[in-house]
């Protein structure tokens, strides 16, 4: 992938010396989450770019925000209370919005980016726009709307979700729950005006009237670690099909050529990720991601633009199996698990196959990030092995 290939040279020390600034077309970062959080481009193949480039000491820093993104897929997939409970808490804020003029006026300026902070209302429109904020931006965001606007923390984690071209369940939910004070208990982050004039080097407006020492929201404990439940393994002597979501857009991974199913169909489930309106953007890039990948696997890929289609699709083909990527918690999960139950009145099981990083990964998220990092240490011995340097 071009764009990984370019970046590699930087994904070193001046990645770690320089990755916090917020400058215009982002010259410090890579810029491959919108492919990462698709698996347009995995996870194992960054790092072990970045390690043979680098080794693991060079690598470090970009190694770790890698890292923070698996281990948050992991954190969620066995906490899925957590994600239940975020889209209650979006219905509940956006009923609220129906009812109470003053909250839908300063959430309407907010996502407008017409608030009294002129900073947060260029990220505002730069997010609609460019489908993308720098991550230092998006913690500056999240704190000034938690703390200095007082907007429930649900809806500005919804309009990223909406705009963003990475939005991701896991990354986006968890860091808007971090900045709040509900994912580590009572530990904030507070955006300091002296600290977004040092990153953005001085080119927006100085930030005026932010929040100084606000408290951290007030919320239940997360939820104990449950087992995770992944396979690996399906019947290759089934009628089958390969079902490709924007969950992992390189199954070519999971299904060699020489195992692969013939028949191949696809489903895209980004307009599930809010309530409201996602942005059609981000909806387009999605779906020609989604296309490319049909492209690669087969002459012809069969498009279900409902889940009840993927059904339609199975039993005219006879199928008795389908196959996909695992999906992590998120929407096209979601939809996948209301349709299971159809599928097997049809006579069809639904497998859906985990990837050995994230079988390696997600079981080590049962606490916080650093205890996460301890371990991962035989994960990154295998990617070094693998061909990491």
């Amino acid at each position: 992938m071009r764009q990984l290939s370019d970046f590699v040279p930087r994904a070193g020390p001046d990645y770690a010396a320089l990755r916090g600034y917020d400058l215009p077309q982002h010259p410090h970062v890579s810029q491959l989450s919108p492919y990462l959080r698709h698996r347009i481009v995995t996870e194992e193949e960054v790092l072990r770019t970045a390690l043979a480039a680098h080794g693991p000491e060079g690598a470090q820093k970009f190694v770790d925000e890698v890292l923070w993104r698996t281990y948050w897929k992991g954190w969620l997939e066995m906490r899925p209370a957590v994600w239940r409970d975020y889209r209650l808490g979006v219905q509940a804020a956006l009923n609220r919005i129906h009812t109470e003029s003053g909250l839908r006026s300063a959430w309407e300026a907010a996502c407008s980016g017409h608030t009294e902070i002129d900073c947060f209302n260029a990220w505002a429109q730069q997010l609609v726009e460019d489908g993308y904020l720098h991550n230092h931006a998006r913690m500056w965001f999240a704190s000034i709307w938690i703390f200095t606007l007082r907007l429930p923390w649900e809806l500005g984690a919804d309009f990223f979700l909406r705009h963003l071209y990475d939005g991701d369940p896991a990354s986006n939910t968890l860091g808007w729950r971090w900045v709040a004070g509900l994912q580590t208990r009572g530990k904030i982050y507070v955006a300091d005006a002296s600290n977004i004039a040092k990153f953005t080097k001085g080119r927006l407006p100085r930030a005026q009237g932010l929040a100084t020492n606000p408290a951290p929201l007030d919320g239940p404990p997360p939820p104990d670690p449950a087992d995770l439940d992944l396979t690996f393994d399906w019947d290759a002597d089934l009628p089958t099909g390969l079902l490709i979501t924007e969950e992992d857009l390189s199954p070519a991974d999971l299904f060699p050529e020489k195992s692969r199913p013939r028949l191949v169909a696809s489903y895209q489930a980004t307009q599930e990720r809010s309530p409201l309106a996602v942005s059609p953007q981000v909806i387009q890039f999605v779906s020609d991601a989604i296309d490319a990948c049909g492209t690669s696997l087969a002459e012809q890929t069969t498009h279900c633009p409902a889940p009840n289609d993927i059904l339609t699709w199975a039993t005219q083909n006879n199928l008795k199996q389908i196959v996909t990527s695992h999906p992590p918690v998120g929407p096209t999960a979601e939809d996948l698990f209301k349709l299971e139950p159809r599928l097997t009145s049809a006579g069809i099981t639904l497998k859906r196959i985990a990837r050995r990083y994230d079988a390696d990964a997600w079981p080590r998220a049962t606490a916080g990030y650093f205890k996460f990092k301890k371990t991962s240490g035989p994960l990154i011995d295998r990617l070094l092995a693998e061909g990491g340097g």
